[in-house]
């Protein structure tokens, strides 16, 4: 392509050169020559541009060939390369391809090759393990058997003994204990914890007071077939017995519609269900005054137990306690109240008892400290023994289980069931009735 290029200027060049010449050769014909020969002068210039022309023609229909030419060589050359590099590439992707899968192939054959080592080398260390695993069960359970069951027998037999001594050192404790039954029960103070009605008060009256000061389900009217749920013993005149009344009521209906109305905010039926709450309260406290009041067999007043303090806090609040003093005698107990009402009784109880009985407390106190004395004796000897169990129980568990342990510390662990089958020992229900018996017993 340069070559033709240069050709073309260079053929440019020399016709511009030429018609130079002939220009200057026509300038000196017309001066120094005469007309005729500057016609044959005209003439063999035409002639001479018409051979140049043809010449020209000439030249660029050959340099057109020959940049055809060459074209067409080097199309061929680079469609030769082409298929020489598609030829090329598509062997080295056919190299690598092949190479590829073999190294796939080779590095299979490697992984198969080591795991099919790793199982074998695990096999043979599970199968080495297990073997040494059951030599040392074997052994472990041959000698810790019979080392076990002797020094458990012994430990046991050792404890039974320290305990059945024990507790005849107990037994005598309980007659002590019996012959100051009655001190106890004027001296004793009861927690109480509410439960509901009947029940809660009954708990209650059964917490505070012994059941001989109070009686349950009695008429208290005279050819009455009502009975009020409980009634205090008081002291009358010569000895005889007055009661105190008490019923528990409930008005679950009507405290649950308070409770609800004052939950969602609406005043009139607040207002609706108090009045209901005050009807029933009323009501409640004309029965128990109707049925179960009677002077001089009752006091001249009885108490309605409300199991709720939320609901005595309610009729409290709404200043029903002196209208029911007032119209029927009756006052309202909750369960806070009605402990520390009991209580009061208690204490008056025990006054009473101890300016009857102060004789015969006396009397106990005496046989109580000589008791007590014999009771200390007993309590040293029964300790010394205690703390000799102890000190071989401490023994036993401290050294010997820390030898046991360190000799079974890479032992692999059993489930309890399998342990309780092999060891022949109990279920763990036997167990626990086992525990409960000495938790009963002490």
């Amino acid at each position: 392509m340069q070559g033709t290029d240069i050709l073309l200027i260079i053929i440019g060049l020399a016709i511009l050169a030429l018609a130079c010449v002939c220009l200057a050769v026509l300038l000196s014909i017309r001066r120094k020559v005469s007309e005729d020969q500057s016609l044959k002068s005209i003439q063999y210039i035409q002639s001479s541009f018409t051979s140049l022309g043809d010449l020209l023609t000439g030249s660029q229909r050959q340099s057109s060939d020959i940049q055809d030419k060459r074209l067409q060589e080097l199309n061929l050359q680079l469609t030769q390369k082409n298929d020489m590099l598609q030829k090329t590439v598509n062997d080295a992707l056919g190299q690598i391809e092949v190479r590829l899968k073999n190294n796939a192939m080779e590095n299979e054959q490697k992984l198969e090759q080591i795991r099919g080592t790793m199982e074998k080398r695990i096999t043979a260390m599970q199968e080495e393990n297990s073997k040494k695993l059951e030599e040392m069960r074997a052994t472990v359970d041959e000698k810790l058997q019979k080392t076990l069951e002797d020094r458990i027998s012994k430990s046991f037999q050792l404890v039974s003994e320290r305990l059945e001594q024990v507790y005849k050192g107990l037994g005598e404790m309980q007659n002590l204990a019996s012959g100051v039954g009655d001190l106890k029960k004027v001296l004793s103070n009861v927690k109480t914890r509410g439960i509901l009605g009947e029940i809660q008060l009954g708990a209650i009256l059964e917490q505070m007071l012994s059941s001989e000061q109070y009686e349950e389900n009695i008429a208290t009217k005279k050819g009455s077939s009502e009975r009020v749920e409980f009634a205090i013993k008081l002291p009358g005149d010569e000895d005889g017995v007055v009661y105190l009344p008490i019923d528990a009521k409930f008005p679950a209906d009507t405290y649950t519609k308070l409770v609800d109305a004052y939950e969602s905010g609406n005043s009139d039926e607040v207002d609706q269900a108090a009045k209901m709450l005050e009807r029933s309260i009323k009501a409640f406290a004309k029965s128990i005054h109707d049925k179960y009041i009677e002077p001089p067999q009752t006091t001249d007043f009885g108490i309605m137990f409300l199991p709720f303090e939320g609901l005595y806090a309610e009729v409290v609040r709404r200043g029903m306690v002196e209208v029911l003093q007032r119209d029927y005698k009756i006052n309202i107990a909750g369960p806070t109240t009605m402990a520390a009402l009991l209580n009061s009784l208690q204490m008056g109880f025990k006054t009473l008892a101890i300016q009857k009985h102060s004789s015969e407390v006396w009397n106990i106190l005496g046989a109580v400290k000589t008791e007590f004395d014999k009771f200390g004796d007993v309590l040293s000897a029964t300790q010394q023994r205690i703390n000799q169990a102890n000190a071989e129980l401490d023994k036993l568990i401290g050294t010997r289980t820390r030898k046991i342990q360190s000799k079974l510390r890479n032992v692999v662990s059993l489930s309890e069931a399998s342990s309780r089958d092999i060891l022949g020992i109990g279920t763990a229900g036997e167990d626990e009735t086992l525990e409960i018996e000495l938790s009963e017993e002490e």
